[in-house]
């Protein structure tokens, strides 16, 4: 299982990791932080990028705020760091 800080960067106009922030990864989200939309679509986007099932990632802590800490089963944390790396535009 992997633990990662996020900080999360709504509305932009695809979802994409933007690189490191500090200890966080930005994560630009194509989706409004409205509704719940914006953790959505970080779990959508970050399961699709660890290769997992939707279910098996989960946002911890952060629901309401841009800074968030996610959890993502069924992958190493080197694995899901070297994703995220790979995966900065």
């Amino acid at each position: 299982m992997a633990r990662i800080t996020i900080k999360a960067h709504p509305r932009a106009a695809r979802s994409a990791v933007a690189g490191r922030l500090g200890a966080a990864w930005k994560i630009d989200l194509a989706a409004p932080p409205a509704e719940g939309k914006a953790n959505q679509e970080c779990v959508r986007f970050l399961a699709e990028l660890a290769g997992v099932a939707r279910s098996r990632v989960r946002v911890i802590s952060g629901t309401a705020a841009r800074t968030k800490i996610v959890e993502v089963e069924g992958v190493a944390q080197e694995e899901l760091e070297a994703r995220l790396a790979r995966g900065t535009g």
